[in-house]
């Protein structure tokens, strides 16, 4: 049995003027695609001849430049036309991609690939679960799969689940459909924590769902709020194994889907959310130590620039004794600390480039304290009692290691600002206290300062009296 195996993903703020272009990607070709924990394996074990084609990847950000998605896409194509006879064709995708001139990137490349393979052979699509689905997409695929955990713990097991259901549809020559209800809903992913309530129930549903006779997969999709795009919302996907069973697959999605309407008013924060002079206060007081405060405006997991230095600025003002901020990508900055060398003092201008709409250069004095190596493009300046980070490069800092490359313990300080929303699974499971800062940025946590002009009302909860049933 051969599979071809080929993507693109891109989780994309549209309120972002940092637009994606190919220098921004992370691309493999042909074996390199398999290079992912476990790949391998499962190909192995459910003896199938993978024909991996092309996966590029970019940290969330802006629009897709047209000519990078085009790029892509023709190579795609390409891949599929040298293929050979193909059995199946698996697709890892995000769910948020938007492509400038275009629209929806994953809606433009299943309708190509369609276009160019017929109707009759089965795609499956593994998803991130902050996507925004249409029709169209959802209709032209056989099998979607999103992950069920946020902060993502189950990347893996979400690939080897939806190629498993492909593989196993094939060889009993099942056609599965996969039917949608749009629930309206606009949510950031941190206030839909998987872990805790209303999300934790909601998902706990899935697995009964997926036993029932005739259903493959349910998937519940939170949706990307932090896109102007007609499909923003929230949704509800399962999969039938054939056509007899689309009714079925139906009424579990209008279920799951009132379920989560039901809820609305329940979805939340699970830590602190705190304006930025307030959380640093609370940082400085709490018994905790460190205390983790996510400049949530500004994070680069969510489109942000990375480089407002708003929190920065404001960690200096307080006179705070001891914090770590990761991180300022500033390309300039970064390539100054390289020339001046560790333990060299420095006056540096910072941030305020790539997003002048929240933010303006911040001038500071400091001694470079670390060096990475310089492919790596990471340096460290102290200012005062903050060590401050520098990058080359828009760059998340979500785990240990990260810290690492830039010679900072985060255990060993007061307080760790991190440019995210949530805390990603490392950090979140050693973090004795953690404050969302409501900081300034394309990626803010405040839905009112969002200029919606796309997104169809009425949607809950910029229009909060709304009525709606999954009918």
């Amino acid at each position: 049995m051969r599979i071809a195996i080929a993507g693109i993903s891109h989780e994309t703020n549209t309120f972002s003027s940092v637009i994606t272009h190919r220098v921004d990607f992370i691309v493999r070709r042909g074996a390199e695609v398999l290079n992912e924990p476990g790949f391998p394996g499962i190909i192995g074990r459910l003896g199938i001849e993978p024909v991996p084609i092309l996966f590029a990847s970019a940290l969330p950000s802006g629009p897709v430049d047209t000519a990078t998605y085009q790029a892509f896409k023709a190579e795609i194509l390409e891949g599929l036309a040298a293929a050979g006879q193909l059995d199946g064709i698996f697709l890892i995708l995000h769910g948020a991609l938007y492509v400038r001139d275009i629209g929806d990137g994953e809606t433009d490349l299943v309708r190509a690939i369609r276009a160019q393979v017929g109707d009759e052979i089965p795609i499956a699509a593994r998803l991130d679960l902050h996507g925004n689905m249409t029709a169209e997409f959802v209709d032209r695929m056989n099998v979607l799969v999103a992950y069920r955990t946020a902060p993502h713990r189950d990347m893996w097991e979400t690939r080897d689940r939806a190629l498993t259901l492909l593989v196993e549809a094939i060889r009993a020559e099942r056609r599965p459909r996969t039917v949608m209800v749009r629930v309206p809903l606009l949510l950031f992913g941190e206030q839909a924590i998987t872990e805790v309530e209303p999300m934790a129930s909601l998902m706990a549903m899935l697995p009964e769902v997926d036993a029932l006779p005739g259903i493959a997969a349910a998937s519940i999709l939170v949706g990307f709020a932090w896109a102007d795009v007609p499909n923003a919302a929230a949704y509800v996907l399962v999969t039938a194994e054939d056509a007899s069973h689309l009714e079925a697959a139906r009424e579990q999605a209008r279920r799951l889907a009132q379920a989560m309407w039901d809820r609305r008013d329940r979805f939340g924060y699970d830590v602190e959310t705190l304006p930025v002079d307030e959380a640093i206060e609370a940082a400085l007081a709490a018994p905790e130590s460190p205390v983790f405060i996510t400049d949530s405006g500004d994070n680069t997991t969510a489109g942000g620039a990375g480089d407002v230095p708003f929190v920065l600025e404001r960690l200096l003002a307080h006179g705070v004794p001891d914090a770590v901020y990761a991180a300022i990508a500033d390309a300039p900055a970064t390539r100054r600390c390289y020339l001046a060398g560790v333990g060299a003092s420095v006056e540096l201008a910072v941030g305020g480039r790539l997003d002048p709409d929240h933010g303006w250069p911040l001038r500071i004095t400091g001694r470079v304290v670390h060096l990475a190596p310089e492919d790596e493009g990471i340096a460290t300046v102290q200012v005062n009692s903050v060590q401050v980070i520098l990058t080359r490069a828009r760059r998340a800092f979500t785990c240990l290691d990260d810290f690492r490359w830039a010679g900072v313990d985060p255990l060993a300080h007061k307080i760790v600002v991190t440019k995210l929303g949530y805390l990603f699974p490392e950090l979140r499971d050693i973090a004795p206290r953690a404050i969302m800062a409501l900081s300034p940025g394309y990626a803010t946590q405040v839905m009112a300062e969002l200029p919606y002009c796309r997104v169809p009302r009425p949607i809950y909860p910029l229009d909060p009296d709304m009525e709606w049933s999954p009918a």
